[in-house]
């Protein structure tokens, strides 16, 4: 079963500029979820052995500290 998507002209343009030549707007968008998703795991574990993860962390609460503060 196929569905429509609503886009705006900006975005169909964009996509478009995106697609192969022998693409479908389909096969355009399941490329980019996947490579999206080998980005995604691969920059999986890239903190391990570091401090970032708790620098993070500490970044991270001093945001909302600053957020909640009046």
């Amino acid at each position: 079963m196929s569905k429509s998507i609503r886009v705006d002209e900006e975005t169909h343009a964009a996509l478009a500029s995106l697609k192969g030549d022998d693409e479908t707007f389909n096969d355009l968008l399941t490329r980019l979820l996947r490579e999206r998703r080998e980005d995604i795991r691969s920059g999986a574990g890239l903190w391990e052995g570091s401090d970032a993860p708790e620098h993070a962390r500490e970044k991270r609460r001093e945001m909302k500290r600053g957020v909640d503060s009046p």
